[in-house]
């Protein structure tokens, strides 16, 4: 039969991702990639990891663990983020706290709560390329969320009309954004509240990278700036997303949800008809390793990246030609590009695949309207110094 006749229109917008292509290149041995922004397993908590598996099959916990669950998740875990959303300014109870499997469902979810087809959902330029995959399923508009410039309330919401819809959400990464590396100033997050006050729309706050800064002056969560002048977590419309992915495993797919109980609540009533709970025994094993060992690990992991990152700044300095610019991010994984108008980051990457067997991530998909062809990101977290530096060399003489 023909499918294509029979598939809801919502299928048009779902595209494969540019990021999960390229990981097949990982298995090159040839390959110098720059290209997944995934964590280094060399860096995993691999003995830890295995002792809390043991553990719960020691202690006769295993029934539990291999049980159905509460959709809300494992209690000691969410006791354990709870503590560590307090150290970030935010203050809350476990009612406040959804366990999701990872962070990326639970951007879908957010999706599916708030956008309506043709609504609007503001999100940078660039923006996360998965957060454009979760958000495109349920039909939306998007519009360029930029604090800093001159576009008023009134226009965002006039834009959003004259498109059928209305401005629902805003969507960014405010620390080490992926795939910029890019963080937010403090008053650019008090801008964004600002406007989203004013427009009464939902912040959608993707803090994956939270725990990965290396320098400068940590400044508070957009929620902590929000609970600051409201006074509670349930008076804020900030949703703050966060995820073990890049600092304990992301094979284990652990993530939370951290905001008012009242969108807690729709976000239980959609995991309990999609996959009714995230696996007991991974948020068991990770809620025993974050609470034994997150403080040490974390410490060895930023020594490790922010060792890497420093080289691959230092490269760049040293080899790309002038008319390159580059970020120099705080925290994170990633580096962005700007290359000379006229480059286009697609057809570099197929000739440096084919003359340099170097692999980065093309710009453009990180954009909603498909602008930003000459730009290109680029990861340190897998890969060593002496790579970083020939690779960077590599791409550097290409271009």
């Amino acid at each position: 039969m023909d499918w294509q006749t029979i598939l809801a229109t919502r299928n048009a917008r779902m595209k494969a991702s540019e990021i999960r292509e390229l990981l097949k290149l990982l298995d090159q041995p040839d390959i110098i990639s720059f290209a997944g922004g995934i964590p280094d397993p060399a860096l995993f908590p691999t003995q830890q990891i295995q002792e809390a598996y043991a553990d719960v099959f020691a202690s006769g916990a295993h029934d539990t663990a291999l049980q159905y669950s509460a959709s809300e998740g494992y209690k000691p875990l969410r006791e354990w983020i709870c503590a560590e959303m307090a150290k970030l300014g935010v203050p809350c109870s476990i009612d406040n706290i959804l366990i999701t499997s990872g962070s990326q469902q639970a951007l879908d979810y957010l999706g599916k709560l708030l956008l309506s087809p043709k609504d609007t959902a503001l999100v940078g330029w660039p923006t996360y390329l998965g957060a454009l995959g979760a958000f495109n399923a349920y039909e939306p508009e998007y519009d360029r969320l930029h604090p800093n410039g001159n576009r008023t309330a009134a226009d965002y919401m006039e834009t959003a009309g004259e498109k059928g819809g209305r401005v629902k959400l805003a969507y960014m990464s405010v620390d080490f954004a992926n795939p910029t590396g890019i963080s937010m100033d403090r008053a650019e997050r008090d801008a964004i509240l600002n406007l989203a006050d004013e427009m009464d729309i939902a912040i959608v706050e993707d803090a994956a990278y939270q725990s990965l800064r290396y320098d400068g002056e940590a400044i508070p969560p957009i929620l902590a700036l929000e609970i600051e002048r409201k006074g509670s977590i349930e008076d804020c419309r900030t949703i703050y997303t966060g995820s073990f992915s890049k600092t304990l495993s992301p094979g284990l797919r652990v993530g939370w949800v951290c905001a008012a109980t009242p969108v807690i609540s729709q976000l239980v009533l959609m995991k309990q008809a999609s996959d009714l709970h995230s696996p007991s025994i991974n948020q068991m094993v990770i809620s025993d390793v974050a609470h034994k060992h997150f403080d040490a690990h974390i410490a060895v992991t930023r020594a490790a990246y922010m060792e890497r990152r420093d080289h691959m700044l230092a490269a760049l300095e040293k080899y790309m030609p002038e008319g390159v610019d580059w970020t120099r991010p705080e925290g994170g994984m990633f580096v962005w590009l700007t290359l000379p108008k006229g480059i286009d980051g697609a057809e570099l990457l197929e000739k440096s695949i084919e003359t340099q067997r170097v692999a980065f991530v093309p710009g453009q998909a990180f954009f909603a309207d498909g602008s930003g062809a000459n730009t290109i990101r680029l990861s340190f977290s897998k890969s060593n110094g002496d790579a970083i530096d020939e690779g960077i060399k590599r791409l550097a003489s290409l271009l």
